[in-house]
C-alpha cells in the first residue's frame, strides 16, 4: 500500500504522475482525505517551502512540485466536505499599479495554496482602489503586494494610504515584497510585514494571522 511518506516524497520531486497514482491508491485503501492532503501533499510541499528558502531548490523545481501537489489535492478535494477542507486564513494578492511582473507573485499564491490559504490573486497592474474593492468583497485577513521595479515602490504606500482612508486598514494586516522592497521600506510606508521570497511570505501570513486571532 502506499504511504504518505511516498506521497510527500513524489511532491518533493515534482512527479505529478506519481502523485496522482500514490493519492488514488490512498483513496481506494480508504485512507482519511484531509490526511492524504495534510500528511502527504502538504507535507511534502512543506519540505520543498523550507527547500527553497535555504537556496536548495529553485523556482522551476518548486513550480513542478506545487503543480504536482495539486494534482493530487484535485483528486481529493471532491470527498471532502464543503467547510471540511481546513483554511489557514484568506489572502489577497496583486502586484502594484504600474507594474507587470508576476512570477514572484504567482509563486507566492502557489506557496500559500500549498500551505492551506485561500488566495485571492488579482493580478498585475492593480489599483489601490482595486485592492480596498477586494479587501471590502473578501475581507480577507491579509492583503500582499508585490512590486518588482523602484518606480512602483511608491504606489504600495497609496494602496496603504486608501485603505486607512477607506477604514480598512484596522481589519487587514499587509505585507510587502518584491526585489527592490526591504523590511526598512515595509517600516516606512506602514506594512504590517515584509517577505523576501515565497517561502518567508507563507510563514509571515501564518505568524500574522496567528497574532490576529
Amino acid at each position: 500500500m502506499a504511504s504518505y511518506e511516498e506521497l510527500a516524497n513524489s511532491v518533493i520531486r515534482g512527479n505529478a504522475p506519481k502523485v496522482i497514482e500514490l493519492t488514488k491508491s490512498l483513496v481506494e485503501s480508504g485512507c482519511d482525505p484531509l490526511e492524504i492532503i495534510n500528511q502527504g501533499l502538504i507535507g511534502g510541499m512543506n519540505v520543498v517551502g523550507a527547500r527553497f528558502k535555504v537556496g536548495e531548490m529553485f523556482v522551476p523545481e518548486v513550480l513542478m512540485a506545487a503543480r504536482a501537489m495539486s494534482s493530487g489535492v484535485e483528486i481529493v478535494k471532491p470527498l471532502i466536505a464543503e467547510g471540511d477542507m481546513p483554511s489557514a486564513g484568506k489572502v489577497v494578492l496583486g502586484t502594484v499599479k504600474g507594474d507587470l511582473h508576476d512570477i514572484g507573485k504567482n509563486l507566492v499564491a502557489m506557496m500559500l495554496e500549498s500551505a492551506g490559504f485561500e488566495v485571492l490573486n488579482l493580478g498585475v497592474d492593480i489599483s489601490p482602489e482595486k485592492f480596498a474593492e477586494a479587501v471590502k468583497e473578501h475581507q480577507p485577513d491579509v492583503v500582499a503586494m508585490s512590486a518588482l521595479l523602484t518606480t512602483t515602490m511608491l504606489a504600495m504606500k497609496d494602496t496603504i494610504d486608501v485603505l486607512a482612508e477607506e477604514g480598512l486598514r484596522d481589519k487587514v494586516k499587509v505585507i510587502v515584497g518584491g526585489a527592490p522592497i526591504s523590511e526598512e521600506f515595509a517600516q516606512e510606508i506602514g506594512a504590517d510585514g515584509y517577505a523576501p521570497d515565497a517561502a518567508s511570505a507563507t510563514e509571515l501570513c501564518k505568524n500574522l494571522i496567528g497574532q490576529a486571532s
